[in-house]
Order: structure tokens, then sequence, then C-alpha cells
């Protein structure tokens, strides 16, 4: 295993980040962290990597089996990623390092592959990694600058290189793309829950959304979050909604359920729906809801699911949808209240909670209002959530639609948006390869 490790390290071509770094684990219970206090995690799926300069090529197993070996040397090489980085004046250095990788029993894959599988979270004003009279290292026990610095240059590349040799669409890891679930279920080949989940892995997507609890374990076997739930409304769901108080008591008692199931899943955000501005919502006859009545509506009940997001950890995310499109129940909703983003923005910031955000899809932005770039940035305080489609017509991301998502795409990460980009298009051909075309479009 040892002369494997070796040999990936040149096929990445990044031996000097090798030679800088000794990973040191501390036996079963885990790896130390550099400010030397132990992992809150257990077993071999968590753990925090401890990295000090030791002279050259030293990887030491210490009797760690299957896979470890392989986890150690990427810890290497992600401690020496953030050192470059913080080198280079991009961030705090106060910061721990932590990687969570999905379990896997055998080490029978590439270096790309496992990559792919590391989430890899930079927690801002947590333990010192730098300080000594705490059991930790200085920064320069961690890593030589100069060395670093070169070596990094080698290895940043390679990492996408990689990444694209094992067949991912996405590699650059700044947008964290999504699979709708729906959108592939009901149309195409109608993928099932289980090829959902295996086409977005392989593709490099982290996320498969808009699928309820039934769903969650297989999500999980494959490595997958579920990024937003749904509201656990029976029929359409964004027909009885918020605005309508006739709606609240049931509205209001599906999504808290669902807040608990994310709570409890670990995932971040539950959906949400202004509703139809009929009486009856299904009945454009029996009269309308004054806008200023509705949106007033949706701050009361918004308010108080705030209020149960934010002791679950639970985000509540609401969605603007276009009423211009008449051709097809999915790709348009005529009556439905929230169609005009700048009044649900107004709205959702008089909500006043930090977990009652919005969810700016691209497709109906376009649509209604346009301006999509200016508005990103006009809105960055309350998006939460981000999709796509193509106009018109809700299809694939490509040269027949008029919407441009590289350069969208570009201004997210400008405005420094961490949530996640949900591909929510119907196919008209080839699911897998308009999925794929998307996710390289998105994945700037």
């Amino acid at each position: 295993m040892h002369k494997q490790l070796l040999a990936q390290h040149r096929r990445w071509n990044c031996q000097s980040i090798s030679d800088t770094c000794q990973v040191n684990s501390t036996g079963r219970n885990g790896p130390r962290s550099v400010s030397g206090q132990r992992d809150s995690g257990s077993g071999s799926v968590k753990r925090v990597a401890a990295c000090r300069r030791s002279g050259p090529n030293v990887l030491r197993r210490d009797g760690h089996q299957n896979d470890y070996e392989l986890r150690e040397a990427l810890a290497s090489l992600l401690v020496a990623l953030k050192y470059y980085f913080v080198d280079n004046g991009v961030g705090d250095y106060s910061w721990r390092l932590k990687f969570e990788i999905i379990g896997r029993s055998d080490c029978n894959f590439r270096y790309g592959e496992l990559f792919g599988i590391v989430a890899l979270n930079l927690k801002s004003k947590g333990d010192h990694m730098t300080d000594p009279n705490n059991g930790g290292f200085t920064r320069r026990d961690l890593l030589n600058r100069a060395a670093g610095a070169a070596a990094i240059s080698t290895v940043i590349p390679t990492l996408a290189a990689s990444a694209a040799d094992s067949g991912k669409a996405a590699v650059n890891g700044r947008i964290k793309q999504s699979v709708v679930f729906w959108c592939f279920n009901v149309a195409g080949d109608e993928w099932d829950i289980d090829k959902t989940c295996r086409v977005a892995r392989d593709l490099g997507c982290v996320s498969v959304e808009i699928c309820g609890p039934e769903t969650w374990p297989t999500l999980k076997k494959y490595g997958l979050t579920c990024a937003i739930a749904p509201n656990g409304m029976t029929g359409a769901p964004f027909m009885k909604g918020l605005n309508n108080l006739d709606y609240h008591d049931e509205v209001i008692t599906r999504t808290k359920e669902m807040i608990d199931n994310c709570s409890d899943a670990g995932f971040p955000s539950v959906i949400a729906f202004t509703g139809y501005k009929w009486r009856k919502a299904e009945d454009p006859t029996s009269g309308e809801i004054p806008l200023e009545e509705g949106m007033a509506n949706c701050v009361k009940g918004l308010k108080k699911l705030a209020a149960y997001g934010e002791k679950k950890g639970v985000n509540v995310i609401l969605e603007h949808l276009n009423t211009r499109d008449d051709s097809h129940p999915m790709k348009g909703h005529p009556g439905y209240q929230g169609d005009n983003v700048d009044q649900v923005a107004d709205m959702l910031r008089s909500v006043g909670s930090e977990r009652v955000k919005l969810l700016f899809d691209i497709y109906h932005v376009q649509i209604m209002n346009g301006d999509v770039i200016r508005r990103i940035g006009q809105m960055k305080d309350i998006i939460g959530h981000v999709h796509t489609a193509g106009n018109p017509g809700r299809a694939e991301l490509d040269d027949k639609q008029e919407i441009l998502f590289p350069a969208i795409m570009r201004k997210l990460i400008e405005i420094d948006y961490k949530g996640f980009v949900g591909q929510e298009f119907i196919p008209t051909r080839d699911p897998l390869a308009g999925l794929t075309e998307a996710v390289k479009l998105c994945d700037v």
C-alpha cells in the first residue's frame, strides 16, 4: 500500500507535498488535531488531520486498515492546500481543518474518486491551529511556504484533471450542484431514486433534492445530501400556500414536520410557497386575495416557521414562480401570488430571520423580471437556494435557450454564495446527456 501511495503521488505530480508532511495518527480513536484535541467524530468516517514537517517521503500507516492510508495522504494534501491559501492572504489561519469522507471498505479507487467524495469545511474562528502552548504546531512547522506554494501550483490543475479523468462533470467545486429529483423521475427515462443518486454522484454533484424522507437512506448510501426538502403538502405543493389563512394550519404543520425530518437527517432546508391568489386555491372563480393581504399572511406564517427553523437549525426557503407560461403545468403557474421576485424579496426581508430565504429560480426570474445577474447582486442577502432551467421551455441548458449560465454562476461566486444550485430542467432528449451538459456548464 505504501508503494501504491507514492505511485499515486507521482501520478499527481505532487511528490513535493508528501516530501514536506508527515501524517500522524493515534490509533483507532482517530488522529489528533493540531490543537491537541481529538475530533468529535467516531471510527474512520470523520477525522481531523494533524500534519507537521518531519523529513522526506514519510507516510506512516500506524496499523490502520483498508483505505485509511489514502485518507491520510489526502489529508496532507488538503492541509497543504489550506495553508497555501492562507499564505497568499486568503482567509484567517486560526481555522480548524476538518474533512469528512464517505465510508468505503476497499482501497480500489482512484485519487480523483476519493477527492470527489470529500467534503471540506474551513471553520473560521474555531480551535486555533497555531498555538504551540496548546499542544499544536506553528504555521512553519506545518508547511514551508516556498515548498507549499510550489506544490500547490502543480496540485490545483491536477486535481481537476484527475476528477475529469474519473468521468465527473463537476470538477472545480466552486458551485455545489444538486439534481432535482422530480424532473428526471417524471420525464425522459423516469429514473428512480437509486439511479438518480448514482448519476448525481458520478457527475460530481453533491445532492439530490425535492425528494421525501423515504428516499433519504438512498441519498446517504451514495454520500449525498438533500439540499432542499419538499414541504410535505399533498398534490401540487405550490397551490395551497402561506398567503391564504385558510391553509395556514395545514401548511405550517406539514412544514414543521419536514423541518423535524431535516433536522434529524442533518439536511439544511425545506421549501415554501406563497400559494395561488384564489380564495380557494384550485378555483379561479372563487375571488382573489389582494396582494397586500396575501403578502401579510405570508409574513405571519413565515415568522412562525422561522422561530421553529431557528430552534431546529433548518432554513425555510420560499420560491418565486412565473405566471406567464401557461403551456405546461410545470413550466408556469398562472395564479401564483409570488410572481414578482422584487416583491417576494421585500416580503422575506420583513420576516427578519436568517432562517427564511429566497429560492432564486433563474428560469422563473428571467421570465418575470429579467436582469438576472444584477438581481443576484441586489438579493445576495436573502438568496438561500438557486434553480436552473433553460428559457424558453424549461428545457436543457443548451444553445437553444437565452440564459448565459456560466456568467450567472460566476456572479454567485462573486457574491460568495455558499448554497446549492439545483438542476431543475425538464428533459426533452437523452436526460443523462442533458444533465451532464448542464453540470459542466455550471461548473465554472
